[in-house]
């Protein structure tokens, strides 16, 4: 069961520190490929994610997204999605589980 909660806390970590990244400015609200970079790097601690250099395909997708945010005004929203290696299933564990988490964050206004 702690391998299954490192799992969670690395992904919501990989998923904070994405959008904190593509939130800094407009051009980087949709920048899929930089959020991937500082999600791999939170992801470290995941056996089956360490030699990882991209974030397109399992067990590591990235995506980020240039949307509204609930009070209108711009936003950057990242999706991290994780699948664990297959363990052996303990008691009503599965043996696999796949994470997600989607994190939203205001897009930074250029300094007037």
């Amino acid at each position: 069961m702690g391998f299954y909660a490192v799992a969670l806390i690395c992904t919501e970590n990989a998923a904070r520190a994405a959008v904190s990244y593509t939130a800094s400015s407009a051009g980087t609200a949709a920048d899929s490929t930089g959020a991937c970079q500082y999600a791999l790097t939170e992801m470290n601690a995941m056996s089956n994610a360490r030699s990882l250099a991209s974030c397109g395909a399992a067990p590591l997708t990235v995506t980020a997204t240039s949307v509204s945010g609930a009070d209108g005004s711009a936003a950057s929203q990242v999706t991290v999605t994780y699948q664990t290696m297959s363990l052996i299933p303990i008691l009503s564990l599965p043996a696999q589980y796949t994470i997600a988490r989607t994190v939203q964050q205001r897009v930074k206004s250029a300094a007037p």
